[in-house]
């Protein structure tokens, strides 16, 4: 062993044999054997082209068909080599020769042809040949021929790569085939295009649907859209959208230039791009108005004597609200009571739309009749008895929608909760919770919040020192704060079961100078009638309604008469 330079390494030569010489001179053509044999295996395998794919399995050919198949009218196998030829050209290749070798049709192998190319592809051609596929090419064939199947072979320096997609050659298809898919792949939508260029779509509001996402759907501008909207009439009408509302718009390649809204069956919102914005206005469309005559009796109910006579329930129950301050509909209705009315239909285009005002209504109860015609004053418009004095009254007997009455005023009642002996010095109207309360009379409230016993109360003030008083409430009215004025019918609360109460109700008072009336019983003041200076005018504009009504009685008695009713 011996040291050199800081590095320790070992002499394998060891020591010469005792008594004889070195072999050293044998040595030297083993290792240029060792040199030249790796050499020459590089040089061999490496000369060969495809020796890097004989190793790798060969992508598998398609089965060639049975030897009882025939291929009528396929091309000619020179013209495939041509085709071939061709391919190598477009692909970029220089010095292409393309050899025939083993074409043979008769012979049922697998033939190959050879693009033998003297130099690299053109990059552009790499794709093509670096992905070498069989290619299925069908020869012209007898009746007792096969189908000869050639695989595409690239001599080039590309690496070949597996998974290749076979190349299957189909003629074009033809024009008419092309514009029938892509009818059918195009989208349905409700769009149509106007003589003038502009194209028309209807925006069709669904549920969760807001006017932006609807233009963003229908690809409208959105800066139009905000546009539309600084109108402030244009905004009123397009702010609250309903599952089931239309709105048209017309435009040019997704310019709003109009816009329009139906607000009802007579009026339409119509939005027009002007040259410095967009101008808005209110139609109104041609409808027809028809007067509607029908007289009913009432066997079971009101409602269903309305239905029998051809009434839609909301003119029956117009009715009922016309005479509700003389009629209490839950408690007086009797069999055999009857009514007539007569009231406005409005038509377009020859079809119904709906009901409109009522015009004149009789009503029997009991054997005693009340009628009531309308007329219009000072732009308001109001319902009077024929000789001019006003339907309405300064209060209503009912306050609330009530199902029954749980208990009537009664000064020797035992209390339900104390089982006591407490006077009741109103009436209690059992609803269920949240049922709306409305004022009795036009009024100012004077007490808002709980009183006791009475939980939640509401007390109004009414002219003729008359006040009334709403208790048990479940919540007041948002609106309703001391000091307010109210008008007749508005809600002022909602039915409830606070304080001392044994179930949901309205315990209503009617008091005159602080003492207590039965709200049943109690003369209610009427209304102000017909000023002196519209009573002419009164009686010339109600007396073709009057005569509608005795008409409309009439007819009712002839039919029933003929029925055998």
């Amino acid at each position: 062993m011996t040291q050199n330079s800081g590095g320790i390494w070992h002499d394998y030569k060891g020591s010469p044999p005792a008594g004889g010489h070195r072999r050293g001179a044998l040595r030297w053509p083993w290792f240029a054997a060792g040199l030249l044999l790796p050499l020459v295996g590089v040089l061999v395998i490496g000369g060969r082209p495809d020796a890097s794919q004989e190793t790798e399995p060969k992508p598998a050919l398609v089965d060639p068909a049975p030897a009882d198949t025939t291929m009528a009218g396929q091309p000619d196998p020179d013209d495939q080599i041509a085709a071939l030829a061709l391919l190598a050209d477009d692909a970029g290749f220089s010095g292409e020769q393309v050899s025939e070798s083993a074409i043979d049709p008769a012979a049922a192998e697998v033939a190959t042809v050879t693009i033998d190319t003297g130099s690299t592809p053109a990059k552009d051609a790499e794709p093509l040949f670096a992905a070498a596929a069989p290619l299925v090419l069908a020869a012209a064939a007898s009746d007792d021929e096969t189908i000869d199947i050639v695989s595409l072979r690239v001599t080039s320096q590309l690496p070949l790569r597996a998974a290749a997609t076979p190349l299957i050659l189909a003629p074009p298809p033809d024009e008419s085939d092309i514009l029938a898919a892509l009818d059918s792949e195009a989208p349905v939508a409700d769009i149509a295009r106007a003589a003038d260029g502009l194209a028309s779509v209807e925006l069709r509001v669904a549920r969760g649907d807001t006017l932006e996402r609807m233009f963003r759907r229908h690809e409208l501008s959105i800066g139009d859209m905000m546009a539309v909207l600084g109108n402030d009439e244009a905004r009123r009408h397009l702010s609250i959208l309903r599952p089931g509302d239309v709105i048209s718009v017309r435009h040019d390649q997704g310019r709003v230039m109009s816009l329009s809204r139906e607000l009802d069956e007579i009026r339409v919102l119509e939005v027009r791009r002007a040259e410095d914005g967009y101008v808005t206005s209110i139609g109104e469309r041609a409808v027809e108005t028809r007067i509607v005559t029908a007289h009913a009796v009432i066997n079971s109910s009101l409602f269903n004597a309305g239905r029998a006579a051809g009434l839609p329930d909301s003119v029956t129950m117009n009715v009922a609200g016309l005479f509700q301050w003389d009629v209490d509909f839950v408690l007086d209705i009797r069999q055999g009571d009857r009514f007539s009315v007569a009231y406005q239909e409005l038509w377009r285009d020859g079809e119904r739309l709906r009901p409109g005002t009522i015009l004149a209504a009789e009503f029997v109860n009991r054997g005693r009749t009340h009628r009531a015609v309308r007329f219009e004053m000072d732009d308001r418009a109001d319902y009077f008895t024929p000789e001019g004095r006003s339907m309405r009254k300064a209060f209503i007997r009912a306050p609330v929608d009530f199902t029954r009455i749980s208990s009537r005023f009664n000064p020797n009642r035992r209390h339900p909760v104390l089982h006591t002996i407490r006077a009741h010095r109103g009436v209690d109207y059992a609803a269920p919770t949240g049922t709306p309360i409305k004022a009795a009379g036009d009024g100012r409230v004077i007490f808002r919040g709980v009183q006791g016993g009475y939980g939640n109360t509401v007390i109004l003030q009414h002219g003729g020192n008359i006040t009334t008083l709403y208790a048990h409430m479940s919540r007041f009215h948002a609106q309703v704060r001391n000091g307010t004025r109210v008008r007749q019918g508005q809600i002022i609360g909602y039915v409830g079961m606070t304080g001392l109460a044994s179930g949901p109700h309205l315990h209503y008072e009617y008091r005159v100078n602080g003492v207590h009336r039965d709200p049943l019983t109690v003369e209610l003041p009427p209304a102000e009638p017909v000023p002196a200076k519209y009573r002419d005018r009164f009686s010339r504009e109600t007396a073709p309604l009057l005569a509608y009504l005795d008409r409309a009685r009439e007819d009712g008695d002839a039919q029933l008469a003929m029925s055998g009713r």
